[in-house]
């Protein structure tokens, strides 16, 4: 976090990926690594180049890639989401009495979807998909209660990139995202790697980018297997190393050398960023502050940082100035720094207010404060 880069896509590939769960993250964790940001930056990327893309992978999460990693990601981590959602939705279809057969249901109502987006170029909303398709413009009961409809067709469709998600019709902090075919929006689709092979190119960046990480850091991460892990670990013949908890961690052959010192830096990080939401073990730079900044799924609120430490979380007050709250004490000099870099981001934003749904203990009571 000490250094910045100089664009979306430089930023995306040195975080392997980025959380894109909620819109607002992709923007606000590129503005925290790329100098002199614009937001046009991250929409040339995402709608005009699209050199970086929306794709459901690890751990059913939907995350921007760079468009070089998809064959990797395709067969491997998306490929297990699309298996379970497939399962799940077929029994579920069989379940609430819409067919004798989920699977057979399953390919008819994706074959629609495909040739209902085929015609529309240009995308279509989830809600116009729906209404075009009157099979899929039911309810069923899911397991525990819950009920989905249309959307579980377009998740597994997602998962398996027939389709993905297109241009936003609206705010770049809100979703009101277009569905297209991934031919008409990538125009050559390249081909898939192997499972094995994309599990590992896949690992390979993650080492890259959050080395020393152990096995189960790898397992939580990927969403996969230990034996998934190991495989790629043992083919990149990565090195194990010692970790200060006397854990083993993992690093590639070429990463051994002991890695310059950034000086002292300070960052305000997103919902869900991908640095926060790298490891699975995070005492290492959470220390006692793991309960007030995540909420009760796990998923992780605004982070403050001081020299790779989280010290607080960031929130916005009506007039959306940015304020940091502190979970223990800093240097007065970090204290000044955190504000400087919360005046910058509340001048960056320009008044506009980030909503979210991952509101965690720390933000919670930050507002409460202010």
């Amino acid at each position: 976090m000490g250094t910045q880069v100089d664009s979306p896509e430089a930023a995306t590939r040195a975080m392997t990926v980025l959380h894109a769960t909620e819109p607002a993250t992709v923007y606000l964790s590129c503005w925290a690594r790329v100098e002199s940001l614009e937001i046009a930056d991250v929409d040339r990327a995402l709608y005009g180049d699209r050199s970086l893309v929306k794709q459901l992978a690890m751990r059913r999460t939907l995350f921007v890639f760079p468009r070089e990693l998809l064959p990797a990601v395709w067969p491997s981590a998306s490929a297990r989401v699309a298996r379970f959602e497939r399962a799940r939705m077929a029994k579920e279809v069989e379940q609430s009495g819409l067919t004798d057969n989920g699977d057979d249901w399953i390919e008819r109502a994706g074959a629609e979807v495909l040739a209902v987006l085929a015609e529309a170029p240009d995308g279509r909303t989830a809600v116009e998909v729906r209404e075009a398709i009157p099979m899929i413009n039911v309810k069923a009961v899911r397991t525990g209660g819950a009920v989905w409809a249309a959307n579980a067709v377009l998740t597994h469709l997602g998962a398996n990139a027939d389709i993905v998600r297109a241009g936003n019709a609206g705010h770049w902090r809100t979703s009101r995202s277009r569905l297209t075919l991934m031919s008409h929006w990538l125009g050559e689709v390249p081909s898939p790697w192997d499972a094995a092979d994309g599990y590992r190119e896949i690992v390979r960046r993650w080492l890259y980018t959050f080395g020393p990480g152990t096995e189960e850091d790898l397992v939580w991460w990927l969403g996969s297997t230990k034996t998934v892990i190991r495989t790629a670990l043992a083919e990149l013949d990565a090195v194990a190393v010692s970790l200060e908890d006397g854990g083993t961690g993992w690093l590639l052959p070429d990463d051994l050398d002991e890695p310059a010192d950034p000086g002292s830096w300070v960052a305000l990080l997103p919902v869900l960023d991908p640095t926060v939401m790298g490891w699975q073990g995070r005492d290492f730079y959470l220390g006692a502050h793991r309960e007030p900044l995540f909420d009760t799924r796990g998923n992780a609120g605004t982070t403050a940082w001081v020299d790779g430490r989280v010290v607080g979380c960031w929130t916005q007050d009506d007039a959306g100035v940015v304020t940091v709250g502190l979970l223990g004490k800093v240097s007065a000099s970090a204290r000044r720094a955190l504000d400087a870099e919360a005046s910058r981001l509340t001048k960056w934003l320009g008044g506009l207010r980030i909503g979210t749904v991952y509101s965690t203990p720390a933000m919670k009571s930050n507002r409460l404060q202010v």
